[in-house]
């Protein structure tokens, strides 16, 4: 019986971990609609992007158009991301594009007609205002190749944001006097880096502050695209059992199963939904029956789909899988669509894959019954 949260109760549901989130950025999960995420795909919840949604549709027309939730269409748990990656990466690959400083966030992506400003209040603010289901606080994050003064600088400001944060949420919850079951719950990201002294610096100056539950900061994988599978264990560790963590960014199919092995719940990446796009399927090797419910060994196979050899294949990309792709069509008729660039492929690709990614949930909780 495993030690970690089996569950989360929020405003608009409970989660059910292990729990894939696929990105709908801004406000949308390409391709397919919230029937699709719903019933044939069977997703729980989604993650948006606050950094993104400020800019589209705007804050202003989420609010006009009744919150994330009414707007998208979404009545299930929706997780909003603050956007601290993503202003991060942003900066980075040029600092023309914005300033960041202990104050927060000044960026104007190219092309945009305005310059943005995103604090930890600001950032608050704005994901209570959408109906978030949980908030999660501002962060500084840091490629964990990034120097050790700039990973103590990390924390340091991850660390006061991550306070201010819980100040104008605390201050908006009284405001709203919301009860305890609409209230969203919020989240602190763990910083660091690849120094295990800083994210254990971090954790505890966060325990102390106290919140609902933690992420896991920073980019997970490392210069060869390799998971950081030591400093994500340890991150883990830190935090003691009883708290759900959500490993940000985290959505190979192999690295959620060994960071959900870890004590990790939440997951969330565009990758399954990106792969599907760009031609990548997803099945399994074993059946669910199989011991360990097929997830020992090799276990995860791909199918490029613009191969030749599925021309003429009239199974379906997996028999295994009972998403609408593969009930309806064959493996000859999606390599069609593809090579037809046709919109469906798009739609049948994606549900093909988000439903590989809820099966995986179910493998691994049918693994730890057996």
């Amino acid at each position: 019986m495993s030690i970690y949260p089996s569950s989360l109760t929020l405003p608009h549901g409970r989660l059910d971990f292990p729990v894939f989130l696929p990105d709908a950025t801004f406000g949308v999960v390409r391709s397919i609609d919230s029937v699709d995420l719903l019933q044939n795909c069977q997703i729980q919840a989604l993650v948006m992007n606050t950094f993104h949604l400020m800019q589209r549709p705007g804050s202003s027309t989420i609010q006009a158009l009744g919150g994330l939730h009414k707007m998208s269409g979404w009545p299930k748990v929706i997780i909003t991301d603050s956007g601290g990656f993503q202003a991060y990466s942003l900066i980075h690959q040029n600092p023309k594009n914005g300033v960041l400083t202990d104050k927060g966030l000044t960026f104007q992506p190219e092309g945009a007609p305005r310059k943005y400003q995103l604090t930890p209040e600001k950032g608050t603010q704005l994901q209570i205002g959408y109906g978030t289901d949980v908030v999660i606080c501002l962060d500084d994050c840091t490629h964990v190749d990034a120097s050790f003064e700039e990973q103590r600088t990390s924390v340091r400001r991850t660390i006061a944001w991550a306070r201010r944060c819980k100040t104008e949420f605390l201050r908006l919850m009284d405001e709203k006097s919301l009860p305890e079951d609409q209230r969203p719950l919020l989240f602190a990201v763990i910083q660091g880096g690849g120094e295990k002294e800083l994210r254990k610096e971090c954790a505890e100056a966060l325990l102390e502050i106290g919140f609902n539950g933690f992420g896991y900061g920073g980019w997970p994988l490392d210069g060869q695209n390799q998971l950081l599978a030591d400093i994500l264990a340890y991150t883990r560790q830190l935090v003691p059992a009883e708290f759900p963590m959500h490993a940000l960014g985290v959505g190979h199919p192999e690295n959620v199963l060994v960071c959900y092995d870890m004590g990790y719940g939440i997951f969330d990446s565009a990758m399954p939904t990106r792969d599907a796009r760009h031609g990548r399927l997803y099945t399994f090797l074993q059946p669910s029956t199989a011991p360990q419910a097929g997830l020992s060994g090799k276990w995860l196979n791909y199918i490029y789909i613009n191969d030749e050899k599925h021309i003429r294949s009239d199974r379906p990309i997996s028999s295994q899988c009972d998403c609408l792709t593969c009930s309806h069509y064959s493996l000859g008729y999606i390599h069609h669509l593809f090579k037809m660039n046709d919109a469906s492929f798009l739609r049948l690709a994606t549900i093909h894959n988000l439903r590989f990614m809820t099966q995986l949930s179910e493998r691994l909780k049918q693994r730890e019954r057996v």
